[in-house]
């Protein structure tokens, strides 16, 4: 398995050796022992979650509080999406930066999101299967979202679908609702840099 580092600090890329045959393929998706190493500390599995999204959907950008935070392992099963990584943690060197990765059933790559970042996607294709290793269980008071569409962001969605046609974002009344990057720091909403780094530290 290979593995890069994202230009945002504590996201990498996990890309598997696929062993196609006559049969079909077979890869290891998932190493604990190499994300630690990457990493620093084990993924303590506490979650596994499952999206199905229709051609279009926009999930996130979404966060939890830190601590504890929540730290993710996010691959796509089947179809296609377009997935991001925001620097939400005010202080950081990459503050409001974002970084884009595509996940899809035929690279079959995966994304780690530390605790502290945010976290969407855009799907590409009908019947995008995207499943979550979380390190810590839903908590609905400690888990908040800011805007996919934030122009400070300026996160460059995909225009066109993985069959070619145009993309038309579809967004939950939440994540419609949800503020931008400025008026969540205003807010006191975003987790502060420092802060991330000593909860990391421990674990």
């Amino acid at each position: 398995m290979q593995v890069r580092p994202m230009t945002i600090g504590g996201a990498w890329v996990f890309t598997p050796r696929q062993f196609p045959d006559e049969r079909g393929v077979f890869l290891e998706s998932f190493r604990a022992d190499l994300l630690t190493e990457v990493v620093g500390h084990p993924l303590d599995l506490q979650q596994t979650n499952t999206s199905v999204s229709a051609v279009g959907v926009v999930r996130g950008i979404h966060f939890a509080d830190v601590p504890v935070g929540q730290a993710k392992y996010v691959t796509c099963t089947t179809g296609a999406v377009f997935d991001v990584v925001v620097d939400i943690r005010v202080g950081s060197p990459t503050y409001g930066q974002w970084a884009g990765v595509l996940l899809d059933d035929v690279d079959r790559r995966a994304v780690y999101v530390s605790e502290g970042l945010g976290h969407g996607f855009i799907s590409l294709q009908d019947g995008s299967t995207v499943t979550y290793l979380c390190s810590s269980s839903y908590n609905p008071t400690a888990e908040h979202g800011i805007s996919p569409l934030d122009p400070a962001i300026g996160i460059e969605w995909p225009a066109t679908a993985r069959d070619g046609s145009a993309l038309t974002p579809l967004l939950s009344e939440k994540d419609v609702a949800a503020p931008s990057l400025a008026q969540a720091a205003g807010s006191g909403l975003l987790p502060h840099y420092q802060r991330v780094l000593d909860y990391l530290r421990s674990l």
